[in-house]
């Protein structure tokens, strides 16, 4: 699926494997543990590529200075704010983004699964996750070994989704002209390292 956009690629999957585990004997209870086996590898293989990348990016320790504003939530009063900080401290921040995000989604299946008792959702979260994983920015740079330009330019675009524009998915800036208005206004220069 590589002329199709992550977004259409994934409905196609959960469409296609929400007909899929109406055919699973569900009930069986060999079945069940072997999809649980399944979504629990899934999720060992998504953490221990994030591991790896981790490792790799403090391996490098790529200390060159990073500076970009961002843009307020939508609706806010507060203006765009200038950070300045290291391609290696924004990596960070950005894996530590990725391990929540899988935590989040692993604990929201744990109730879904055990709580309510839906077992359907445990087929697509088994290949969804995964997929996702392998088609993120961080993983295409340090994995892939991908130069960080274009769309894998730092600080990344916020993925462009149904909800973006109503989200304050304002895209970060990094050009000089917004830069200097933000140093200008005083509203910045926070660095973290």
């Amino acid at each position: 699926m590589a002329g199709i956009s992550p977004q259409i690629s994934n409905l196609i999957i959960i469409l296609v494997m929400m007909q899929v585990s109406k055919k699973i004997p569900m009930e069986d209870p060999s079945v069940l543990n072997m999809i649980r086996a399944g979504y629990i590898l899934s999720n060992v293989i998504i953490i221990s590529v994030y591991a790896y990348v981790h490792l790799q990016i403090n391996k490098k320790k790529d200390m060159t200075t990073l500076k970009y504003v961002e843009q307020p939530q939508m609706g806010s009063t507060e203006e765009p704010k200038l950070i300045t900080t290291t391609v290696h401290a924004y990596d960070v921040a950005q894996m530590k983004a990725l391990y929540k995000a899988q935590l989040m989604g692993v604990g929201m299946m744990g109730v879904m699964h055990l709580y309510f008792k839906y077992t359907n959702p445990l087929v697509i979260q088994s290949i969804i996750p995964l997929k996702g994983a392998f088609e993120g920015n961080m993983i295409k740079i340090h994995l892939f070994g991908q130069p960080a330009a274009g769309d894998l330019k730092r600080p990344f675009k916020a993925p462009a989704g149904l909800m973006s524009g109503l989200q304050g998915g304002a895209a970060q800036a990094q050009d000089k002209k917004s830069i200097a208005a933000a140093e200008k206004a005083g509203r910045g220069g926070v660095k973290d390292e």
